[in-house]
């Protein structure tokens, strides 16, 4: 081959793009699924297993195998850029996505829903009178905002005024600014209040485009769980003559010169001209940049104050639990079980994980059972120029796919040379979309 593929989703989107561009794909991976953490498991009691949890889940949970757990649990901007890969792919055919019923944000100890409506926003007790006024002023700002376009600047430079400094200029208080800086813009921590506006601007018009999609909220969800993207891709990948093979431990990476020429396993060695992988597959290539905590809990009640809700995500900004970065959860309920599954996830700040995502459990309870895990973010530190090993980075603490998209659009150019192009990945005229269409 001329490309090996050691998988996460990004690996798997990519090896679906350089197929479909033409590159001869082998895609290796040592677990029996796709998608390396992106997976869902199922049945329920594999998930028990996975947590070494004693026993086997109780009746009252259902039959195990009508469960799909997202392992790293993110929902889809619906006009984010990971919606436009499956579109431009065509993968969406092999998918059934779901909206998410609504986004909630957390402020002074109680859920507020994140207006959707103009009628929502003006009914909403997020903000006073006043503050409203001056709020819708900076949503029909931002709307026509255009940084090509100085004249939408309005004495605003988006490459040097500061988003602090936007804030000043339509007096938005400081609850606003919490909730617009994490439930709309998406960010984690407030750094982003002194960097150049640009931006958060730009996260802000893409919250309000996904929104304006299908109105409920911006978030969509695959009907069977996360696992099915990774899965998605892999067929197109295979549809252009890509070969996969599950269940391949990885005895090396072996190296010749300097440069990447093939990938041992069970003695056979694959030969190829470069590499993607994720950072599991070459530890003394990447470095720990932090630590995440996620907690997977499945509940038999609906959350208080989000309306029944069966599917949500309910945002924490950290200056409401005193915290450097922002607690995010999600709701879903089963397909075909009566139990919620809540995903509550942040950036490890302490020598005690659980207890900075306590807050987010308190708006849980009570709580069935829960799935506690820790792990290690890193990053490359091998960009791959001399190498060819192309790695990806860990999954981050953000509730979205917009990194993830980021870190795919950043391997391609390290291995093409040019910018990504989502018209790349068109499929062409006369493909073959497998015996069912042909028929």
């Amino acid at each position: 081959p001329v490309l090996c593929i050691l998988s996460f989703l990004q690996e798997c989107i990519l090896s679906g793009i350089m197929s479909v561009n033409g590159k001869k794909v082998l895609h290796m991976d040592r677990n029996s699924y796709y998608g390396g953490e992106s997976a869902s498991i199922t049945p329920l009691e594999d998930l028990y297993k996975r947590f070494n949890l004693p026993g086997a889940p109780p009746e009252s949970m259902g039959r195990g195998r009508d469960w799909n757990v997202d392992l790293i649990p993110k929902f889809l901007m619906a006009n984010g850029q990971l919606v436009k890969m499956l579109l431009y792919t065509e993968v969406t055919r092999y998918l059934d996505f779901k909206v998410i019923e609504g986004s909630f944000v957390y402020k002074g100890g109680k859920i507020y829903k994140v207006p959707s409506t103009e009628a929502e926003a003006l009914a909403s007790s997020l903000m006073g009178l006043f503050e409203k006024r001056r709020f819708r002023k900076f949503l029909v700002y931002v709307a026509n905002f255009d940084e090509n376009d100085p004249r939408t600047f309005e004495g605003v430079d988006p490459k040097k005024t500061t988003m602090r400094d936007v804030y000043k200029k339509f007096d938005l208080g400081q609850d606003v600014i919490d909730f617009t800086g994490h439930a709309l813009a998406l960010y984690r921590t407030d750094d982003y209040l002194d960097q150049p506006c640009q931006e958060t601007i730009n996260r802000i018009k893409l919250y309000s485009e996904s929104l304006a999609r299908y109105g409920k909220s911006p978030y969509l969800y695959p009907l069977y769980g996360l696992g099915e993207l990774p899965q998605g891709f892999a067929r197109l990948s295979a549809i252009y003559g890509g070969t996969y093979m599950l269940n391949k431990p990885i005895e090396e990476i072996v190296i010749e010169n300097g440069k990447v020429v093939g990938v041992k396993s069970e003695g056979e060695v694959a030969r190829c001209k470069q590499l993607i992988c994720d950072p599991s597959y070459v530890s003394d290539r990447v470095t720990k940049v932090g630590q995440v905590i996620r907690v997977i809990c499945i509940l038999s009640h609906p959350i208080k104050n989000t309306n029944d809700a069966n599917s949500c995500q309910i945002i924490i900004p950290q200056n409401q639990v005193n915290r450097k970065s922002g607690v995010c959860c999600g709701v879903r309920q089963g397909r075909c079980s009566a139990s919620l599954r809540v995903r509550c996830g942040t950036t490890v700040e302490t020598a005690d994980p659980e207890k900075e995502i306590k807050p987010a459990l308190d708006l849980l309870e009570p709580i069935e059972q829960k799935f506690v895990s820790i792990s290690d973010l890193f990053a490359p530190t091998d960009l791959g120029t001399e190498s060819q090993i192309f790695i990806s980075r860990t999954y981050d603490a953000t509730t979205h796919f917009e990194t993830t998209c980021d870190d795919i659009k950043d391997i391609y150019k390290r291995m093409m040379g040019s910018e990504f192009d989502f018209e790349e990945m068109k499929r062409k005229k006369n493909d073959i979309y497998g015996e069912e269409e042909q028929q």
